[in-house]
């Protein structure tokens, strides 16, 4: 019987600590990072001011916890799309999701991982995203994986700025480019 009132305890404490991290999230969405308090974020998840403190001893260690949740589940949508051989169709559409109906999520991701550019005890948790990718990905070749990666971090920050953020057609083009190359009906002709 005591084991089981252990489990609980811990699967309700690992709830909350969730909670407090997707509500950070939230407060990025909406404040950007200067707007993450203990204060804050256990106003935005529900729970006693105490709580944030108790499970992130310091900001850093809520910011860092946050960076590899949102690494964690951005990997898995991406990554699971690419591993099952998914087209450019489907990875156009998932970052034109994510630069206009989870405009706010994929915002605050990007603050997090610019504030990690300023903050060293934050880069680790900012690198968790390529390292779960080559990890879960072992390319055959990591620095055409690596060339990917970079150009969807570009293709995102670009649509994050842009006046009217992309759609999936217009990403499919690109997206296609870069995982087939340029088709031979768009090379320029010979001697031009």
């Amino acid at each position: 019987m005591t084991a089981v009132a252990v489990d609980g305890r811990r699967a309700r404490g690992e709830k909350k600590r969730r909670a407090i991290v997707e509500a950070t999230l939230r407060v990025i969405e909406r404040d950007g990072v200067a707007g993450v308090t203990h204060r804050s974020v256990a106003r935005e998840a529900g729970v006693p001011t105490t709580a944030p403190t108790y499970y992130f001893a310091t900001l850093d260690d809520l910011l860092i916890a946050t960076l590899v949740q949102a690494a964690e589940e951005t990997c898995e949508e991406m990554l699971g799309t690419v591993a099952r051989g998914g087209t450019a169709r489907e990875i156009a559409a998932m970052l034109a999701k994510a630069v206009n109906e989870n405009r706010g999520r994929t915002l605050a991701e990007y603050e997090l991982y610019l504030l990690a550019g300023r903050r060293p005890e934050l880069r680790a948790a900012a690198r968790r995203w390529l390292d779960l990718a080559v990890e879960a990905m072992r390319p055959a070749d990591p620095v055409a994986f690596r060339a990917l990666l970079a150009a969807v971090d570009g293709l995102l920050i670009q649509g994050l700025i842009a006046d009217v953020a992309p759609n999936e057609d217009e990403l499919e083009p690109i997206v296609s480019f870069l995982i087939c190359g340029r088709d031979d009906s768009t090379a320029p002709a010979r001697g031009q």
